[in-house]
Parts: C-alpha cells; sequence; structure tokens
C-alpha cells in the first residue's frame, strides 16, 4: 500500500495519518500464521506437541480462543506442508476470520446456512462448532472455488455438509423464512487484508467497493429472508470501506425486519461508525464492530450480528425438480446387502452406521450424518463427502474419505505403514513393494492415523490416497 495508492488516502481519510502510517508499517511485516486445531481429531495440546516434536514449528495458546494457535517459530515453514496439515488436523486461518463463525455461534439442532462458503474455513469452522451433526449448507457462486470447498470440506472429514453452487441472492427462492442462523462473509475489496494480499492496495478504488456494495446489500436480504423470525444473521468482509460495511447495514436497517444484537469480541475491537462525509447512520449501527490489523496482529475485519424479528414478504418460490439421487438410512432393506459386505470385510460394528446416512448418486456412494435434512437434493453440488463405489459385483469399494470417517472402527484388512519410504509412497499414489499379505481392500494406517484405503491384488499394494491430495507438497518426519 503506497502512500500515492488510492487505498492509503481512503484509510488517511478515515482514520488519520496516524493510523494509515501504523497500517503501512504492519503491512511491510511478515504475516503471522494461525491455525485452528480440528479438535474431532486430535486435542489443542496434542498438536502443539505434534508440531514441535516432529516438525519444531513452535506454537502458542491464544487467550479466549480455545481451539486456535499462533505459530510463533517456523524456521523450515512447513506448517503448511505437513501430514497432518493434509490429513485435516488444523486449518490455517487468520485470527479475525475465526470470529464470525464464533459470534453465530451455530449447533447441532439448528439449521445453519453459510451464504459465501468457499475456501472453507469458516464452513469447516462452523461444522466443528456444530459437532460434525445437524444441518449445515455451504453456498458458492464460483464453480471453481466449489472445487476448494469441497477439498477442505473433505480434508477436514465433514459430514454434517452440503454443498450449493447457487447465486446468493436468488437462494431465498428456494429457502423462505427457513434457517435459524445464516452467515454473510461477504465477498469484498478487501482493504484489511492487503499484508497477504499486496496486490489488493494497487488496484483498490472507490468505484469498485461502490460496486460491491449492491452485490453485498443483495446477498444480506436474501440471507434475511431466508432465515427464521427470532434467527439470526452475521453479517462480516475482510475490508474496512465505510461503503461496505455501514453503508450496507443502515440500507438493510431502513427496509428489513432486523435489529443489531451488540456482541464481545476476544480481541480489541472498535464500534462502528455511525456518521461518515455529512451521512448519519441508524444509532444501532455503532453495535457493529471493527478490528484494525495493526492492533491484533491479523486481518482487518468489519462483523456485525443481526436478529429478524418479523416476517418477511415470501418470495415467489423456484421450482426445483425431481433428483435423480437416493438417500437412505444405514437400516433401509436396500442398503443391506452392502453394509454386510462391508461389515464383514474390516469386522466393522453395524451400529457404527447406524450415526449416518447415505447418498447414492449413480455408481457412487456418498456419507452425511444421519440428521441432515433437505428437501431439494436435486440442487445440489455435492452432500457429504464421499463414501465409495459399486464395483462390478454391487459391493462397495470404501473411498479414503469414507475410510477416515469409520475407518478407526474397523478390526480386520488393515495396513498399518511403518516406515518414511512406504508413507512417501502411499502419499503420493504409488504401489508399496514387496507386501505379502491377502488380497483385497485395505484400510491403510500410519503411526494409528487413518490415511485411506488401498488395494492388494497380483499388481501389488497400490495406494487409494485422492489424487486431490497428491497434489500437495508436504514433508514427512
Amino acid at each position: 500500500m503506497e502512500k500515492s495508492s488510492k487505498a492509503y488516502e481512503y484509510f488517511e481519510q478515515l482514520y488519520g495519518k496516524e493510523s494509515a502510517d501504523a497500517y503501512q508499517h504492519y503491512i511491510e511485516q511478515a504475516p503471522k500464521d494461525y491455525i485452528r486445531v480440528n479438535i474431532n481429531k486430535i486435542s489443542v495440546e496434542a498438536l502443539q506437541k505434534l508440531l514441535l516434536d516432529k516438525y519444531k514449528i513452535a506454537t502458542e495458546p491464544i487467550q479466549h480462543f480455545q481451539r486456535a494457535l499462533k505459530v510463533v517459530s517456523d524456521e523450515a515453514d512447513l506448517i503448511g506442508k505437513t501430514v497432518e496439515q493434509i490429513l485435516g488436523f488444523y486449518y490455517i486461518q487468520s485470527l479475525s476470520s475465526m470470529l464470525p463463525p464464533v459470534v453465530l455461534n451455530p449447533n447441532a439442532q439448528e439449521l445453519v446456512m453459510d451464504l459465501c462458503g468457499a475456501p472453507g474455513s469458516k464452513t469447516t469452522q462452523m461444522a466443528e462448532l456444530m459437532n460434525n451433526m445437524g444441518t449445515l449448507i455451504a453456498n458458492e457462486i464460483d464453480i471453481n472455488r466449489i472445487k476448494s470447498l469441497v477439498f477442505n470440506l473433505d480434508r477436514l472429514n465433514i459430514v454434517n455438509t452440503g454443498v450449493l453452487n447457487f447465486k446468493g441472492e436468488l437462494l431465498s427462492k428456494v429457502y423462505d423464512n427457513y434457517f435459524d442462523k445464516v452467515l454473510v462473509d461477504a465477498p469484498c475489496s478487501g482493504l484489511g487484508i492487503i499484508q497477504k494480499k499486496e496486490e489488493v492496495g494497487k488496484w483498490w478504488s472507490l468505484d469498485h467497493t461502490n460496486r460491491l456494495h449492491d452485490l453485498q446489500t443483495k446477498l444480506l436480504v436474501s440471507a434475511i429472508k431466508m432465515t427464521k423470525v427470532g434467527g439470526e444473521i452475521v453479517y462480516s468482509t475482510c475490508t474496512l470501506s465505510v461503503e461496505e460495511n455501514e453503508m450496507v447495514i443502515d440500507t438493510i436497517l431502513k427496509k428489513y425486519p432486523v435489529e443489531i444484537i451488540p456482541v464481545e469480541l476476544p480481541v480489541k475491537s472498535h464500534k462502528a461508525f455511525t456518521e461518515y462525509q455529512g451521512m448519519k447512520f441508524n444509532p444501532q449501527i455503532e453495535n457493529a464492530v471493527r478490528i484494525l490489523p495493526w492492533e491484533i496482529d491479523s486481518d482487518g475485519f468489519f462483523l456485525v450480528k443481526l436478529r429478524k424479528i418479523s416476517e418477511t414478504e415470501t418470495m415467489e418460490k423456484m421450482l426445483v425438480s425431481d433428483s435423480d439421487a437416493k438417500i437412505v438410512y444405514s437400516n433401509d432393506k436396500d442398503f443391506q446387502p452392502y453394509l454386510l459386505y462391508l461389515t464383514d470385510h474390516f469386522g466393522i460394528d453395524k451400529k457404527i452406521f447406524d450415526d449416518y446416512k447415505f447418498i447414492f448418486k449413480g455408481r457412487d456412494i456418498y456419507i452425511i450424518n444421519k440428521d441432515w435434512h433437505d428437501d431439494n437434493l436435486s440442487i445440489f453440488n455435492r452432500i457429504g463427502t464421499k463414501f465409495g463405489s459399486l464395483d462390478k459385483k454391487q459391493r462397495i469399494t470404501l473411498h479414503s474419505n469414507g475410510a477416515q470417517v469409520i475407518g478407526k472402527f474397523a478390526s480386520q484388512f488393515i495396513f498399518e505403514i511403518r516406515n518414511i519410504q512406504d508413507l512417501e509412497s502411499y502419499l503420493t499414489g504409488m504401489k508399496i513393494r514387496n507386501v505379502a499379505i491377502p488380497t483385497g481392500q485395505y484400510i491403510v494406517k500410519y503411526q494409528n492415523i487413518v490415511l485411506g484405503t488401498a488395494v492388494n491384488n497380483e499388481e501389488g499394494f497400490k495406494s487409494r490416497f485422492p489424487r486431490t491430495k497428491r497434489t500437495q507438497k508436504f514433508e514427512v518426519m
């Protein structure tokens, strides 16, 4: 952010020269890494010890953030390249980015929507807050960004989320007064993340923020219409422009039945502006919060929590076609032959599968938690995570994602990798040599951690670690 740039000039006008210079100085420093621990897989303390012992990565807890760690030393720059990162033990995420899900605070008994889901940091965080249960729906308009969203859901073994590829501003034509909670982490101009994305400071302009204002307002209107009376909406951005924040909320308060709920954050924050360039906003807006990057050593953010206080006008419903997907419980008579094969082959207690439902799409099968529900199956890009596929004999070939969900309950046809060379071969999709075991499909473990699946036949012991994860650079020690 050069001092001659429009971004610097805007920030100086908003906060004064001293603050603009403080931001400029902050941007010139190397960004700090924070990680969110996936406590469904490992405790915070255990991950700290593992990172230090195995990779010499030193971390420290963050006060009031129970599931987060700050990386204080990583000389070899390994935090994004560990096997544990690939396997979803943690998610690299800015401290500020963790706040919107915490403020929304969804639980497994609620119907929850993440309206702008990719790349998945907040979606996966909300899934974890819901204990990977209940119904979470994540929407993303950009089909290319859907790939990163699905990748991260799979990496963290999330089984309570369905993924939509939809215009968020139109989703209220499908879901009317439906959700208990909605997160709108809106696309924005990124004025709060210049330290990580230097290019923002070069192309940022007021014209761009004004164009985004219209989209952000439409997305928030859609979220309000989708929310039940009494339900809550969190609107957040990683930008600091008034046009994309206070002005959006002021427009909403004038036209829609919502009120702002005051929030307390575990980091230093400031009240939102109630006046700007001669405009006076609704006084409730002072209960929204602004986070300045140099004050918390993380991204700049704006955040506001809204409650819907009365009905909104019902939209004309969009017709949703019937789905060719079939969703069944584990006790469904048509599913029983597949289940029997898996329980017999891997020695898994049948009761384990009672916690899930299964979605058949052609020959592919996906797994979702038993409480997930939606009547609009045909509009989903993906539901749950890949469980397996049917072979020529109508038996389930277990997918590595499915193995990571239920593999810890298996008692047979387990292959334990015992050295680094075999681990590298497996994670890169290669064959492991000289394996003298019966033919068949296996659940593969390393240090008692389920990695995925493999098949042993006359051609050798062949890895079935997902191709999407093989492309990730990693270090093993």
